[in-house]
């Protein structure tokens, strides 16, 4: 009933939003747009007119021209670098613009907060994002060492761009996150992986925009901790290339490409990087990596624009695994492993048309595809035999998917106390295959390592499952007084399994054919207050929604028993920038509580099943601090302190209400202080500081990791068309696990990289 009564509504919202605005009078708008400090014009600044879908760029003379509704209130110019500018037009035919540089823009604007452009003070959640500039002069070789920037998110590096995620959870391999390219999901829900960043071009991605909680009404079932979307690199308005290199001293090699240019109507750019390893600081860990994109845009017409992206990713690795005990402290760097294996192959493509019908009314249709593979010989699947030293088991296995989904969206100004409706739908239709078979594998007692394996063709798993996602989605916001913003969001998704099994029922997966959904709706209601021009707060309440993963459903299971998980949460933040923007302060508060949440235990066999937790709380405060005392040094600090808790949970017969999490740590800073010597321009050179707390090895609470103190120094100098740079990651060396876990067969720790001293040079043509 619930869902005829929000189709109905959601229908007839849509009809209301295509409701012809009046007939709005007409004026131009012109100006120059400069440097503030060295007064050049500036190209390729964003032009956009508030309140309206009108938006146009500076050419190479810094000029703009724009017709406008009279009704215009204000201009914003945003441009990569600088920071972000609003001016008032008050009637005025001639807006000029002098844009402040700065190293990090303390107002940038984000889209996804709500789903379109705007400044960050107007977003009511907590948002941060990751200029091109914090990219760029990070030269990170993994996403890890950008994203941990931001306060209250933790990726863990597993290693070849493996990785873990924590943003207002637990260090978690779960579907917990959403990630999004260009707001479109890098895989669909239902079939998560942990290791999917492994599919993003790092080298094609201009900034990075992370929502901390509940984000299901923006972005559905996934974005419960939080939602991650990458923003691909757009063309250039001038012909420019560049091509780079890096190495260090663990086997890592590197080579970066780009062009992109403007020719009237059609801009183009292409990027991309090739990198592979060879002889780690831990055996079995060679990998090769490739990754492309091609972006595309042409304008139709002054109010039709057709955009079109081209992703292509593939990662051949080793997988070493985790040390136990012994080997970590000893620092014992050897693997236990010598044919374990993963293979990505991932596509992706889409085609986005955006459609202005008039100053109030616009319209976005995105036709999207993936094409995606896993094979892989785990590790983690990997089991000795209790009777027999010298034998063990393991499998291989195959995961694919194909997708074919389009996004439609509207938006329309209703002109009533600066009231907005956006309304949209997704569907996603991806038929998977995933098929494990049995290996026998031979080990060597004396050394415990595993040496070979025999494929015994017989099969653990084989099915296929057809997978349907759904959503309709609606937005309404309003300014019932000038400083005050509410919004309000729902969202119906609908995810359906249709499930066929090629096995017997007594098959390690033995479920029988079958068809699941599970339907949910998502809310959310929010406000942002600006107190003055330079600070405000925001809260927000908010549902997030978790339905079992097709594997975590079908895989090992015989009768599936999961159901779906819900996450409330009601969060409160403010902002202030001081001192004339040289110091700028971000504060988030939150509690999130977990029904039915899915988590991962241990088996009497040591293998690993999922369970419904009863109930979870996750509390905590997250903050963020920028300062430029002077304009040659800058100092960063963000941070979070949270609890993760057990209100209702029982493993094994063992109730641990009001235990802690397993993989919690209570705090997480990372900080930042970056000189740029006036006397040597273009150079600069900063130290890094990333801390993790202590926390619980398992749900029980019986062992206790001790945490991590990490330095890295970054420096880099720029001198004409040439870049260079050096980073020392781990600088003092320290012995750190990235991730550690304890189980009754013994502890496991995945191994942080040693200190590591890598160099690079970029030629820009």
């Amino acid at each position: 009933m619930r869902t005829q009564v929000f189709s109905a509504l959601f229908a007839g919202l849509l009809l209301a939003s295509f409701v012809p605005a009046q007939t709005l009078a007409q004026s131009t708008i012109s100006g120059t747009v400069t440097d503030a400090i060295s007064g050049t014009p500036l190209v390729g600044v964003t032009v956009l007119v508030n309140p309206s879908f009108l938006r146009t760029s500076t050419n190479t003379e810094g000029f703009y021209q724009i017709e406008t509704p009279d009704a215009a209130e204000s201009i914003t110019f945003s441009f990569v670098g600088y920071r972000s500018l609003t001016i008032d037009v008050n009637g005025q035919s001639t807006v000029d613009a002098s844009l402040d540089p700065a190293s990090i823009d303390l107002q940038p604007v984000i889209v996804s907060g709500s789903r379109y452009e705007v400044q960050r003070s107007e977003a009511p959640v907590a948002v941060a994002a990751i200029s091109a500039r914090q990219i760029a002069e990070t030269r990170g070789d993994a996403l890890y060492e950008v994203v941990n920037q931001v306060a209250g998110v933790h990726m863990v590096d597993l290693g070849n761009e493996q990785h873990a995620m924590s943003i207002r959870q637990p260090i978690s391999y779960k579907a917990l996150f959403s990630y999004l390219e260009d707001g479109i999901p890098v895989r669909p829900a239902g079939l998560f992986n942990h290791n999917a960043l492994i599919e993003v071009n790092m080298a094609g991605v201009e900034r990075i925009e992370v929502v901390r909680g509940p984000s299901s009404s923006l972005f559905g079932s996934n974005a419960v901790g939080g939602a991650v979307n990458f923003i691909t690199v757009q063309p250039s308005r001038t012909p420019s290339a560049s091509v780079a290199g890096r190495l260090d001293g663990y086997g890592h090699r590197r080579a970066d490409f780009s062009a992109s240019t403007t020719a009237g109507k059609l801009g183009v750019y292409a990027g991309g990087y090739f990198s592979q390893r060879r002889d780690g600081w831990t055996e079995h860990s060679d990998f090769d990596k490739q990754s492309v994109s091609l972006r595309a845009g042409y304008e139709l017409s002054a109010s039709t624009r057709l955009t079109g992206t081209v992703s292509v990713n593939n990662l051949d690795t080793e997988t070493s695994g985790s040390l136990d005990s012994l080997a970590f402290f000893t620092q014992d760097a050897s693997s236990l492993q010598t044919f374990t294996y993963r293979q990505v192959d991932a596509a992706r493509a889409a085609l986005k048309l955006d459609h202005v019908w008039n100053a109030r009314n616009a319209t976005t249709a995105t036709l999207f595809g993936r094409d995606n593979s896993i094979r892989q010989n785990p590790h983690y699947r990997i089991r000795n035999n209790r009777s027999n030293p010298a034998r063990a088991t393991g499998e291989e296995n195959d995961n694919r998917f194909t997708s074919l989904g389009m996004l439609l969206q509207h938006r329309a100004f209703l002109g009533w106390k600066s009231s907005q409706l956006i309304v949209g739908g997704v569907i996603d239709r991806s038929p998977a295959e995933y098929e494990a078979t049995f290996l026998d594998v031979t080990r060597d007692p004396d050394t415990r390592q595993y040496v070979d394996f025999t494929n015994t063709d017989s099969l653990l798993t084989r099915y296929d499952v057809l997978l349907l996602n759904t959503a309709a989605y609606a937005q309404f916001e309003l300014r019932p007084v000038e400083r005050l913003k509410l919004a309000a969001s729902l969202r119906y998704d609908r995810i359906g399994y249709d499930y066929d099994n090629f096995l017997s029922p007594s098959a390690f997966s033995g479920a029988p054919d079958e068809s699941n959904s599970f339907d949910h709706i998502s809310p959310r209601l929010g406000l942002t207050y600006t107190l003055t021009p330079q600070s405000g707060f925001y809260a927000n309440v908010s549902q997030g929604f978790l339905p079992p993963e097709i594997g975590e459903l079908y895989r090992g299971v015989s009768v599936p028993t999961l159901v779906p998980a819900t996450f409330d949460s009601y969060e409160a933040g403010g902002w202030t920038a001081l001192l004339d923007g040289r110091l700028y302060a971000d504060l988030s508060v939150y509690r999130m509580d977990g029904e039915n949440e899915i988590i991962s235990v241990t088996l009497d066999d040591g293998s690993r099943a999922n369970r419904n937790a009863g109930e979870t709380r996750h509390m905590g405060v997250e903050y963020a601090l920028t300062f430029q005392p002077v304009r040659s040094l800058s100092v960063r600090f963000a941070g979070t302190n949270a609890s993760h808790e057990f209100i209702r949970f029982e493993d094994r017969g063992v109730t641990l209400d009001g235990n802690e999490m397993d993989r919690a740590p209570s705090w997480i800073a990372n900080a930042a202080i970056t000189w740029r010597p006036t006397m040597l321009r273009g150079a600069r050179v900063g130290i890094e500081w990333q801390h993790l707390s202590d926390y619980f090895m398992d749900p029980a609470n019986t062992q206790t990791y001790p945490g991590y103190d990490v330095f890295h120094l970054r420096a880099g100098y720029s001198l004409g068309r040439v870049d260079v740079w050096a980073n020392v990651i781990n600088l003092t060396d320290e012995l750190y696990a990235t991730v550690a876990s304890r189980s009754r067969f013994g502890q496991s720790y995945s191994l942080g990289r040693p200190r590591t001293v890598s160099a690079g040079v970029q030629v820009n043509l």
